[in-house]
């Protein structure tokens, strides 16, 4: 193979093609409001759904900004306290969508289930966003790595921050 063949290949193929990408108008987007605890999910350009659910224990903990999902994983692993994915002890719960929030791996941040439905709505979380996991499998199938996330904390609805970040026209 030439050279000029191998990178076009190797561009093709990179798991990372898609992630600098800016979302278009149509390609799923996910905004997280921090004051109310609410996750929505857009997709051409509309609100799809609004989920509850929970953030971090302090303001701080889960950060702000735009981020990028660059990891899923079933089943997720709890690298903190060694418990295996599935386990019913495991704080991550079925799924795990990890965004590279303060420049991470998509490995410390992320949206993912829980083992205590009643943490939903809550702000306790290290960090992450926790939800249902019935929410979080149906969420999962639906977003592909390099979708956009938004966290912010604000008053304003989401179809105004769904229309200023362009996931809405």
């Amino acid at each position: 193979m030439t050279p000029k063949i191998l990178l076009i290949f190797m561009l093709v193929i990179s798991p990372i093609w898609p992630l600098g990408e800016n979302p278009l108008v149509g390609d799923p987007y996910l905004i997280i409001n921090k004051s109310n605890n609410e996750m929505a999910f857009i997709v051409n350009g509309q609100i799809e759904k609004v989920y509850k659910v929970a953030t971090g224990k302090t303001e701080v903990l889960t950060p702000e900004g735009e981020f990028t999902i660059i990891v899923k994983a079933i089943d997720p692993y709890y690298r903190k306290k060694d418990i295996i994915g599935g386990a019913k002890e495991n704080p991550l719960g079925t799924r795990w969508v990890g965004f590279d929030a303060k420049e991470t791996d998509g490995r410390i941040y992320g949206i993912h289930g829980t083992n205590d439905p009643n943490s939903i709505g809550m702000y306790l979380t290290g960090g992450c966003v926790r939800m249902y996991n019935e929410e979080v499998e149906e969420l999962f199938s639906k977003v592909p790595l390099g979708t956009k996330v938004y966290i912010t904390e604000t008053d304003h609805d989401f179809k105004s921050i769904g229309k200023q970040k362009g996931a809405i026209q």
